[in-house]
């Protein structure tokens, strides 16, 4: 397979955003007034305390301009930003609890009835695994027929319409649970991986001397008629950047427990929904 880049990933995931994101307009002026004083007050701040130079000032409107060139942003914001919009947005939950969605979602994935197989090539590299659970809302009523969307990167750590060579929806899924809530997909274990840093995201990366790993994990976004949907990721124990996530987005609550089981693994995981507002 041809080595995804960070401007081909770049693009797609820019493509994607500016397909599928609907921006309404309406928050108020007085809003947006706020928001925009503040974050640049912060700016203000920073160069006033840290004394930022010329230099340096020309080197962010350098990469700032780049990182639009390569198409990342939506890479960058996902990555480094999102999880605080997330804790934010879900702070008041009572059921499972979320966390980002990244830039690699893509709506529309087949849709299958439990127990379902995810599409994935007849070569598939990769542990074969297992998920299962219960949808429930916060009093414990069984969700019947509720909807589990998944995704995840492949054994190598690519993603389908966002790295070339992978059928469109490899590893991609709509599962109806049964009426009890439950669902089972089979599918395989995704891999850690490193986000694209050969474009101005990875620049930066390199130049703080971070790291751009992500742990494994599955992408999930689970919902039923009257509850709120939430977005969510699961990661496996273990992973050596579970405690150094470079989008900051693992959460001990959603650590799976893989059993093994055949020449594969098992994991478990219910959902549990808090009513819609």
């Amino acid at each position: 397979m041809t080595q995804a880049t960070a401007a081909a990933t770049g693009a797609a995931a820019t493509e994607r955003f500016s397909t599928d994101k609907v921006v309404t307009g309406d928050t108020p002026p007085e809003r947006v007034s706020l928001l925009a004083r503040q974050i640049l007050e912060a700016v203000y701040a920073t160069i006033r305390e840290h004394q930022v130079t010329y230099d340096e000032y020309d080197a962010l409107k350098a990469w700032l301009i780049q990182v639009g060139a390569d198409g990342e942003w939506p890479l960058f914001l996902d990555v480094f930003v999102e999880h605080v919009v997330e804790e934010v947005a879900n702070a008041n939950r009572e059921g499972s609890k979320g966390t980002i969605e990244g830039p690699f979602y893509a709506p529309g994935a087949p849709a299958f009835a439990t127990p379902a197989t995810l599409p994935m090539r007849p070569d598939e590299k990769g542990t074969p695994m297992t998920f299962h659970g219960q949808v429930r809302a916060v009093d414990g009523t069984p969700l019947g027929g509720a909807l589990v969307d998944i995704w995840h990167c492949d054994d190598e750590g690519f993603y389908a319409q966002f790295a070339p060579g992978i059928p469109e929806w490899n590893l991609r899924g709509r599962v109806t649970a049964d009426e009890s809530g439950h669902f089972t997909i089979r599918t395989i274990k995704p891999a850690p991986y490193q986000i694209p840093t050969d474009g101005a995201t990875g620049a930066i990366i390199r130049a703080a001397n971070w790291h751009a790993w992500r742990p494994a994990h599955l992408h999930l976004k689970v919902s039923a008629p009257g509850h709120q949907l939430i977005t969510t990721q699961l990661y496996f124990p273990g992973d050596p950047h579970n405690d150094d996530d470079i989008a900051s987005a693992v959460k001990p609550e959603l650590m799976l427990d893989p059993k093994p089981i055949g020449d594969g693994v098992d994991v478990e995981y219910d959902f549990i929904l808090d009513p819609a507002a």
